[in-house]
């Protein structure tokens, strides 16, 4: 059984960092890319960053280029989502999602996601 189960939100000031995880069971966790996707109040899923099986390459959204890293531990099993220079509008939850190959191709192929975990931006 896939199991996705993130942790790290919380509350931050806007300017502040979170780091984010996702613990990884019930499949070959290096074999697949993974993602980062949020929903924020009253607003549908955004893509927000995707990591290619191996680690080696990654992908944006333009709204955290700059901002945001993702990261992966396949030793671990585990997805990280460093996050710095948080805004407002980047509260929202977040996230981890299983992909179906193990490159991101733009396309919406997710197959598993996790709970989530909410990040507020706030002052």
């Amino acid at each position: 059984e896939v199991q996705l189960v993130e942790s790290g939100g919380g509350l931050v000031q806007p300017g502040g960092s979170l780091r984010l995880s996702c613990a990884a069971s019930g499949f070959t966790f290096s074999n697949y890319a993974m993602s980062w996707v949020r929903q924020a109040p009253g607003k549908g899923l955004e893509w927000v960053s995707a990591i290619n099986g191996g680690g080696a390459t990654t992908n944006y959204a333009d709204s955290v280029k700059g901002r945001f890293t993702i990261s992966r531990d396949n030793a671990k099993n585990t997805l990280y989502l460093q996050m710095n220079s948080l805004k407002p509008e980047d509260t929202a939850v977040y996230f981890c999602s299983k992909y179906r190959t193990s490159y991101y191709t733009g396309l919406d192929l997710h197959d598993y996601s996790g709970q989530g975990t909410q990040v507020t931006v706030s002052s």
